[in-house]
């Protein structure tokens, strides 16, 4: 499990493509001061595990699932990529529960300036939409962010001077494809009012009436 607080931005020192699939060696510094094979960290917001490390560089494969769902598949020798290690139990929880498992991708539809923050307004698809709320959470490239605005196409999220210096936004550019992750409980919430078994014909006693009630 993330929280969304990037640690440090990290560059793609060589790639190796199959098929399908691809492996990623990826340069970083911070993440170093306690790595070990098996580790998950997450690059861009997807969920890698360590399969091997030397010298500041750790590599990842990639399936062919993870390149359709991301943006990975684009990423080329010398992409810089957002990088955090997975959450300690002692840890704080700056930003919100993410998994590091992408439910699809957006693209950046407008960049404006607003005096020391930045807007940023993306496009996305509506199996991804009907998840996103004004002032609910969303992990872009894997940073938790908070949605400013929303209508039925695209949100937009109001980046301070940190984020954008501490995490690859500030080389995106209008028409650049984003990892997006879905707030998990907005998720669940959904799958459970919508919950039926077709084949014992038993619905959810889970409606939006009851959790209404129960204070969601």
């Amino acid at each position: 499990m993330f929280t969304g607080i990037i640690e440090e931005i990290g560059k793609i020192q060589n790639i190796k493509k199959g098929t399908k699939s691809s492996v990623l060696n990826i340069n970083g510094n911070k993440i170093f001061e306690d790595i070990h094979v098996g580790d998950s960290i997450a690059v861009n917001g997807v969920c890698l595990t360590v399969t091997s490390f030397a010298q500041n560089t750790f590599t990842a494969d990639v399936m062919n699932e993870t390149l359709s769902r991301s943006s990975l598949g684009s990423l080329k020798i010398g992409s810089f990529v957002n990088l955090e290690r997975a959450m300690l139990a002692n840890g704080r929880f700056g930003g919100h529960i993410v998994s590091g498992h992408i439910d699809g991708v957006g693209e950046i539809i407008k960049i404006e300036k607003d005096d020391n923050a930045i807007w940023y307004t993306i496009g996305a698809e509506d199996k991804l939409m009907k998840y996103i709320v004004e002032k609910g959470s969303i992990a872009i490239d894997g940073i938790s962010l908070t949605v400013s605005k929303v209508d039925n196409f695209s949100f937009s999220v109001s980046i301070i001077p940190h984020t954008a210096k501490e995490t690859i936004l500030s080389h995106k550019s209008v028409g650049d494809i984003v990892n997006l992750e879905n707030d998990v409980i907005g998720k669940y919430v959904d799958k459970l009012i919508n919950f039926n078994n077709e084949n014992n014909k038993v619905e959810s006693n889970i409606t939006r009436e009851f959790l209404i009630k129960n204070g969601y």
